[in-house]
């Protein structure tokens, strides 16, 4: 198990051989936001498939808990490792965060 709760936005990637938490705190986009520039205009990047490698990295770098003592460029050679189209799926959870927030578990 990845640790990842997707009731609170978070993802996995597999990075140094393991699974590890992607977990778009409010601190964590806000550090990615001064690195990268406004949330929305990340989002419509992505959407419009304008997003860079290395926005993405930078992306799940911030998002990254705990970092243990990975670096960020073994974040960056994970993404490359496991390919674009395998990094869209937590993309997209992260990016879902960003835009609807805290859905909670579904009503019973």
């Amino acid at each position: 198990m990845s640790g990842a709760n997707p009731w609170r936005g978070e993802a996995s990637l597999i990075i140094a051989a393991r699974p590890r938490v992607l977990r778009p705190s409010f601190a964590a986009l806000v550090a990615a936001e001064e690195e990268l520039g406004p949330l929305f205009a990340l989002v419509e990047r992505a959407g419009a498939g304008q997003l860079k490698l290395g926005e993405l990295a930078a992306l799940f770098w911030h998002c990254l808990s705990p970092r243990d003592d990975l670096t960020r460029d073994a974040v960056g050679e994970a993404v490359v490792a496991v390919g674009l189209v395998a990094a869209s799926a937590p993309l997209r959870v992260v990016l879902g965060q960003i835009l609807q927030g805290d859905a909670g578990p579904p009503a019973a």
